[in-house]
């Protein structure tokens, strides 16, 4: 009989492998993004794990003039250490792309993002873009959506809005990078957009987590077998 140390060691190598796969797909779907960006762009920036291999395979790529936005502190610091440069949104107005990862990703397009607590600037960004490319690994792409989605939440009165977003709780994490708190709605998500107009309508609510097809143009969904280019609502001006 194996001893119980063994098939726990079994365990983390399966983990470990997991893991590692992950980021290789990461990996894969960030290079296949970076290699959109062109001189002389102006590039939103997201936040998140995916995000941490896309800042490396840009400033691989050499482009000159490139000028950028980005979407958290944490973001805006790998990046200037990676020597690319960082602008105001308001300084560059338009963006020719923004590049993000995403926590879920269904069938029909929507999105869950804001696993990092900026979600708010980034469906900015996001908005602000021509192009909106999203690049994430297979184990995000979903069947259906399904709690948490992140909120960011005023501090005002926030046990009011928790209870009228029922159910729903505080995260344990820092601010917003814009001084917000953030939240989850725990509740089923059934109907995406149904959803989305709730949490937007509600008092309190900054914003939340859930995007809509129709602002994404390309997805980026990088497998064992490569990455699965997806088309968007939004068009690839």
């Amino acid at each position: 009989m194996a001893s119980s140390g063994a098939t726990e060691r079994q365990r983390q190598a399966l983990s470990n492998a997991g893991t590692n796969a992950g980021e290789d797909q990461k990996r894969a779907a960030a290079v296949a993004a970076a290699e959109l960006i062109e001189d002389g762009m102006r590039v939103g920036l997201g936040t998140g794990s995916t995000i941490a291999h896309l800042l490396p395979a840009i400033a691989a790529r050499g482009c000159t003039g490139l000028r950028c936005a980005a979407t958290s502190p944490a973001t805006e610091r790998a990046a200037r250490e990676l020597g690319l440069a960082v602008h105001p949104l308001d300084e560059l107005g338009e963006l020719d792309i923004a590049i993000d990862g995403a926590d879920q990703i269904d069938p029909q397009g929507w999105l869950v993002k804001g696993g990092g607590g900026a979600h708010t600037r980034e469906k900015i960004v996001a908005a602000a873009a021509r192009r909106f490319v999203v690049i994430a690994s297979a184990e995000k792409a979903v069947r259906e959506l399904a709690p948490p989605v992140p909120l960011e939440l005023l501090r005002f009165g926030v046990q009011r809005t928790l209870l009228l977003l029922s159910p729903a709780a505080l995260r344990d994490v820092k601010d917003s990078p814009d001084g917000g708190l953030i939240a989850d709605y725990l509740g089923p998500v059934g109907n995406a957009r149904e959803l989305a107009a709730r949490l937007s309508a509600t008092p309190g609510v900054v914003d939340h987590g859930l995007f809509a097809p129709e602002m994404v143009s390309t997805i980026l969904i990088a497998g064992d077998g490569g990455v699965e280019r997806r088309a968007g609502a939004k068009p690839s001006s």
